[in-house]
């Protein structure tokens, strides 16, 4: 039995929740390959239901895609059964929502907006005060995500399949974190309390983590702790 772990929209659980589990991907997320054009409809979808203005056409084109890759399930038989033109906007609305539901897209943004609130922390404990998140921009049609910072969307190019592993999507958010944080303050961000020197994101031994390179590679935080003291990473290490 394929198992799907679906991460919550509020990072409410344990910081070192996010060690990658490498879990069996369902065939389902195969639809969103970085670049798709199943991505880049189910972007469209997901922004036009944010902004209350969804179109028939990107729901439409998904629903052929999940079709032509055996995905086929209730709510694509319904659109492609139905000439678009006798759909109603909340029909339109309630199955691109259940396209979105059906081919996983909805766990995929969940981890990475759980990845942004997480990361959030680490720079509200460097006493930055942001507000962080993620969306399509109007102006970028590929299907690709952003970062922002205080609402302006600019950081480097997030595919929603990057939300398929908890822990390879923090560290992919907290590099796009870093560089709006960064561009936001014009300082560095976030340093090394005891080299005083710039921090990266990196994947060590299944657990997202803030590197510095300070007298030898270390590690100095997992990302999401850097709000906690020595003492309390120790403690939540040993849970």
């Amino acid at each position: 039995m394929i198992k799907v772990v679906a991460w919550p929209l509020r990072y409410l659980g344990s910081r070192w929740s996010f060690k990658s589990s490498r879990e069996t991907i369902p065939d389902v997320y195969s639809i969103y390959q970085d670049g798709s054009d199943a991505g880049r409809f189910a972007a469209q979808i997901y922004r036009g239901l944010r902004e209350g203005d969804l179109g028939a056409e990107p729901v439409v084109e998904l629903a052929c895609l999940m079709e032509e890759a055996d995905l086929g399930c209730p709510p694509v038989r319904e659109i492609l059964e139905r000439p678009a033109a006798e759909l109603t906007s909340q029909e339109v609305a309630r199955l691109g929502r259940d396209l979105l539901r059906a081919t996983g897209f909805d766990q995929l943004w969940a981890t990475l907006e759980t990845a942004v609130k997480v990361v959030e922390g680490d720079v509200r404990a460097a006493g930055i005060d942001v507000v962080l998140g993620i969306t399509f921009p109007n102006w970028d049609d590929s299907g690709c995500a952003r970062v922002g910072c205080c609402g302006g969307y600019g950081s480097p190019a997030i595919w929603p399949s990057s939300g398929r592993d908890a822990g390879a999507a923090l560290v992919e958010i907290a590099d796009a974190v870093q560089d709006v944080v960064i561009e936001h303050i014009w300082g560095v961000w976030p340093i090394c309390p005891e080299h005083r020197l710039g921090l990266h994101a990196a994947f060590v031994e299944g657990t997202a983590v803030w590197q510095c390179a300070g007298a030898g590679t270390h590690t100095a935080a997992a990302i999401g702790d850097l709000g906690l003291s020595s003492r309390q990473r120790h403690f939540c290490r040993s849970k």
